[in-house]
């Protein structure tokens, strides 16, 4: 999280609070200071702690944009989210749930009870259940592909929506949509979700915190992490 140095006919004032998401084609994500588009940032409220902001742009845009920008999420519709204790899972199960809909969360077993505090309403065991039991659905939010997105296409009902962030499906529904995109920022978008922290309809999914010197070793634990790592930069 960063501090905003400079400002213009932005929104932004010096010394402000603020978080966002560089481009990515910008380098310096774990550095003390970047330079950054001030349209790529929002005021972080004095009341969300850093931490708390670091952990939201990243998953928080990439819930929101394949929901409402991309999937066109409307209430009563039934979702099946991928990987719903994870990082951008749980951020998609809850604004799922925010905005009217019946969510069914998938991951491994242990993953059972923190998909279903996160606001799933059923849960299913990737590797014991069978996928295609829960029936047709609206929405998937595949952050898995392979076999998986496959045979989530699927389970598409006519006019739903298959929405992936890990490149383009390799199968399509058969009287659907199928949608691959990577995150942008938006500072319109981050205040909304910010918003909903802030009021307590939003839960951020942070698992590890480390500092920099630990980084390379975060980023590559040596056993399977549900849930976002926080590089704390400074002490």
């Amino acid at each position: 999280m960063i501090t905003a140095l400079g400002y213009g006919t932005t929104g932004l004032s010096v010394g402000q609070r603020v978080f966002g998401l560089a481009d990515w084609y910008r380098d310096g994500t774990l550095a003390e200071y970047v330079a950054m588009e001030a349209r790529n940032l929002a005021p972080l409220p004095g009341d969300v702690d850093f931490t708390v902001g670091a952990s939201l742009p990243i998953s928080g845009l990439t819930a929101w944009q394949g929901l409402f920008q991309h999937g066109r999420l409307q209430a009563g519709q039934s979702v099946l989210v991928h990987g719903a204790a994870g990082a951008v899972g749980s951020m998609v199960t809850q604004l799922a749930r925010l905005g009217g809909a019946y969510v069914i969360g998938t991951g491994r077993s242990a993953d059972r009870q923190k998909a279903l505090e996160f606001g799933a309403r059923e849960f299913v065991d990737l590797e014991n259940d069978v996928l295609e039991d829960i029936g047709g659905v609206d929405l998937v939010f595949d952050v898995i592909g392979g076999d998986i997105g496959k045979r989530s296409a699927r389970l598409i009902r006519a006019g739903g929506m298959l929405v992936s962030i890990v490149g383009p499906s390799e199968a399509r529904p058969a009287d659907g949509l199928a949608v691959d995109f990577v995150v942008e920022s938006d500072r319109a978008q981050l205040s909304e979700i910010v918003q909903r922290v802030r009021d307590g309809r939003l839960r951020t999914n942070i698992r590890n915190i480390a500092t920099l010197d630990e980084a390379v070793a975060a980023f590559n634990p040596t056993k399977r992490i549900s849930g976002k790592t926080i590089i704390r930069v400074r002490p």
